[in-house]
């Protein structure tokens, strides 16, 4: 272990995995709550686009993804509020027209369909020093509002209509949700890749969803989540020689997985216990309850002895077997 901690591209691997870990599913709080899921796999194809285009042109391949991957996510945020497209029409505009585009540049480099998949799926070895600096970077900003403005876009993202009414800018703040999501999905090229970003990005937050209480709480545990499958995804895929995105992704649906179970244990710890009045406590008459149902030794409700009777409570009441029918005492 210490001896690939030792590594200079595995401390840039992990570093830039930490870093993803929570940027990813910071912004995926938001795509969720706005049942974008899919968001981030168009905002991906346009990163592709990027890097396509930066193979043309012999450019570093990120800060090219990034600045292609802002302004396809501005443009269809624009054409969706302007009402010149709908929101399934822009998400078909950011798969094909932004895979194409990128295939297309990466064959008039001379590279083909293969030149884009340490991109597609993450590279270990392709994160270089300043590679990691601009993560860092850019990661750092985006993390900024997307915590301080959560309360804000969490707004948004659950009823833009009631966001309105509060005086909330809307167009600003959807402009900026897609802007800090086409960051985040392009700064993901060299650990989860652009065809895997949006699992890391949505399996966190759903697994959240399944244990926390509260919005807050989500947020907290899906950050938390996340770090553990990018970093454990990143060693995994050292040790078994694998792709990184591959790995983390599984990583992270197994956490979605082990949520449903613990989830569901949490709920009963919380659940509110019901206290039932000691039979003193309740009220005693003698007036006959219509009552269908056949008590018994063995129903499952809570009997008190008398000397001559034996009353069943439940829901409130006690009942005592009289004859044909039950008195309520």
């Amino acid at each position: 272990m210490i001896d690939i901690l030792m590594l200079p591209f595995m401390q840039r691997a992990l570093l830039a995995a930490f870093a993803m870990g929570l940027i990813a599913p910071a912004i995926g709080t938001f795509i969720v709550q706005r049942r974008l899921a899919l968001l981030g796999d168009g905002l991906g194809h346009v990163a592709i686009a990027g890097v396509g285009l930066a193979l043309a042109t012999g450019s570093a391949p990120l800060p090219l993804a990034i600045i292609v991957s802002v302004v396809g996510a501005v443009g269809v945020e624009l054409l969706r509020q302007y009402g010149k497209a709908s929101g399934d029409v822009g998400l078909a505009i950011l798969f094909y027209g932004g895979l194409a585009l990128g295939v297309l540049l990466a064959g008039v480099a001379g590279q083909g369909a293969g030149g884009l998949s340490q991109y597609l799926f993450g590279s270990l070895l392709t994160v270089t020093p300043s590679d990691l600096w601009i993560i860092l970077g850019l990661g750092f900003l985006v993390l900024v509002p997307a915590i301080g403005l959560a309360p804000q876009i969490f707004a948004l993202a659950a009823d833009e209509d009631h966001a309105r009414t509060l005086g909330l800018p809307v167009r600003l703040y959807s402009i900026l949700l897609v802007v800090l999501a086409a960051i985040t999905v392009a700064l993901s090229m060299r650990t989860v890749g652009l065809l895997l970003v949006s699992a890391l990005m949505v399996v966190p937050v759903a697994a959240a969803n399944n244990m926390a209480r509260s919005y807050r709480g989500a947020i907290g545990m899906s950050l938390v989540l996340g770090v553990l499958a990018s970093v454990g995804g990143v060693l995994g895929s050292y040790w078994l020689n694998a792709a990184p995105g591959a790995t983390i992704v599984i990583m992270a649906i197994a956490f979605f997985a082990l949520s449903w179970p613990v989830g569901t244990l949490l709920a009963r710890r919380r659940a509110p216990v019901r206290e039932i009045a000691e039979p003193e406590e309740l009220p005693h008459t003698t007036t006959p309850v219509p009552h269908p149902h056949v008590h018994s030794d063995t129903c499952g409700h809570v009997m008190v002895h008398h000397d001559d009777h034996v009353d069943f409570i439940h829901d409130g009441h006690r009942h005592a077997a009289h004859l044909d029918h039950y008195d309520e005492h």
